[in-house]
C-alpha cells in the first residue's frame, strides 16, 4: 500500500495542507469541527507525521501582513481595525507595512514574504495593475481591497474586494445635476488611480445631464507630504474657487475630508454651506456625520468590505495550492446631510 502523505490527507479532508498541519500541531485559527474531522481521518489512514511536516509549525509563522501605500488615509482607519481584529480571531499575528510613495507594492510584498514567511497579504488602496502577476508565482493567498477598480479589472484573475469608484461618483454628481446645479466644482487629485475614476464619474454625469465641461471647475488638490486627502487640502482648494470668483455653485470633494476642508474655507470665508456653496464628499467617514454641516456623501460599506478581505484571504490560506481568485464589488450608498441643497 502506498504511504499516506500529509498532501493526502489535505485532498481527503478538503483542505490545505497548512490546515493539516495546524491540526497535527494543535495550532489556533482552525475550525474545530474541520481540526477533528483531519485528526479522524489520520487515524483512518494511518498517517503517521514526519519531522517536516511537524516543522511545518516552526517554518510558518501564521502571520497576514495588510500594506498601505502612501501616508494614512483616515479613511482606512476603521477598515484597518476590523481586518486587524479578524485576522487575531483567526489565530494570526497581524503585520502592518506602510509603502513609501514611489515604491512598487508587489516589490515590497515578495520581499516581505521572504523575510516574514508570511501566509498572506491584503493590499488596502493598492493599484491593480499587470505587476500583480507575480504574485502568483509566490503561491501565496492576497486580497486586494479598496482598490482601484472599474470594469476593465474584470478580464484580471486576481481577488479584488472594492467599489464602482466612477460608478458610485457618477450618483453623486448625478444627484448634484437632479437638484438643480449646473456649474458644480470638482475638487480632485489628477493622475492618481482612485481620483482619477472619481473624476471619470464627475463628467460622465454632466454629459448626461446636458452640462457642458468646464476645465476651470476642476480643481487640482495640492500634495502636502504625499498626501492630499487631507482637510488642508480641501481648504486650500476651496480658497482657489472663492479668492478667484468661480461662478460654480456646488462643489463635489473626492472624500471626506477634502469636503470638509472646502466646508471650513467657506465659512471662514463669511459665506455659508448650502446656501453659497453645496458641497458634497464621498466616503462615509464617521466624521462627516459628526461635522457641522452634516455632509452629504457616498457611504461605502466599510465594515463589509473588511470583513469580506479577510474571508477570501483565509478561504485561499485554507484552500492550499487549489486557491480560486474571486471579485466582490459592493454597492455605496448616498447619504443625504445637510451640506447640500437645492439650486434655486
Amino acid at each position: 500500500m502506498t504511504k499516506v502523505t500529509i498532501k493526502d490527507i489535505a485532498k481527503i479532508c478538503g483542505v490545505g495542507v497548512s490546515t493539516v498541519s495546524r491540526a497535527i500541531n494543535d495550532f489556533d485559527g482552525i475550525n474545530k469541527e474541520t481540526k477533528e474531522r483531519i485528526l479522524k481521518t489520520i487515524e483512518e489512514y494511518g498517517y503517521t507525521p514526519n519531522g517536516s511536516a511537524r516543522n511545518l509549525k516552526i517554518l510558518n509563522s501564521n502571520t497576514v501582513a495588510v500594506l498601505i501605500k502612501g501616508n494614512m488615509n483616515p479613511f482606512f482607519n476603521k477598515m484597518l481595525d476590523i481586518i486587524e481584529n479578524e485576522i487575531q480571531q483567526n489565530g494570526y499575528s497581524f503585520l502592518f507595512h506602510r509603502v513609501e510613495v514611489g515604491q512598487d507594492e508587489t516589490t515590497v510584498a515578495i520581499n516581505l514574504i521572504n523575510e516574514k514567511k508570511l501566509n498572506g497579504i491584503i493590499f488596502l488602496g493598492g493599484v491593480v495593475s499587470e505587476t500583480q502577476k507575480r504574485l502568483s508565482k509566490q503561491k501565496i493567498p492576497y486580497v486586494m481591497c479598496s482598490v482601484n477598480y472599474s470594469k476593465q479589472c474584470d478580464k484580471l484573475n486576481y481577488p479584488i474586494v472594492s467599489i464602482d469608484n466612477e460608478a458610485e461618483s457618477y450618483r453623486i454628481v448625478d444627484y448634484l445635476c437632479k437638484l438643480g446645479h449646473k456649474k458644480i466644482a470638482i475638487l480632485y487629485i489628477k493622475g492618481e488611480s482612485i481620483g482619477e475614476l472619481r473624476f471619470n464619474g464627475y463628467k460622465n454625469a454632466l454629459a448626461k445631464n446636458n452640462i457642458e465641461y468646464n476645465e476651470e471647475l476642476c480643481i487640482e488638490l495640492k500634495s502636502r507630504f504625499c498626501n492630499s486627502y487631507t482637510f488642508q487640502s480641501g481648504y486650500d482648494a476651496m480658497k482657489e474657487i472663492i479668492d478667484r470668483k468661480i461662478d460654480c455653485s456646488a462643489v463635489f470633494a473626492i472624500s471626506d475630508t477634502v469636503a470638509i476642508g472646502a466646508c471650513k474655507a467657506i465659512i471662514d470665508s463669511n459665506m455659508s454651506v448650502p446656501k453659497d456653496f453645496s458641497v458634497a464628499g464621498f466616503d462615509g467617514m464617521d466624521m462627516a456625520e459628526y461635522y457641522n454641516p452634516v455632509i452629504t456623501t457616498i457611504k461605502q460599506p466599510v465594515e463589509e468590505m473588511a470583513s469580506n478581505a479577510v474571508k477570501q484571504l483565509f478561504e485561499q490560506i485554507n484552500a492550499g495550492e487549489d486557491i480560486k481568485y474571486s471579485k466582490t464589488i459592493f454597492e455605496c450608498s448616498l447619504t443625504k446631510g445637510n451640506s447640500v441643497s437645492s439650486k434655486k
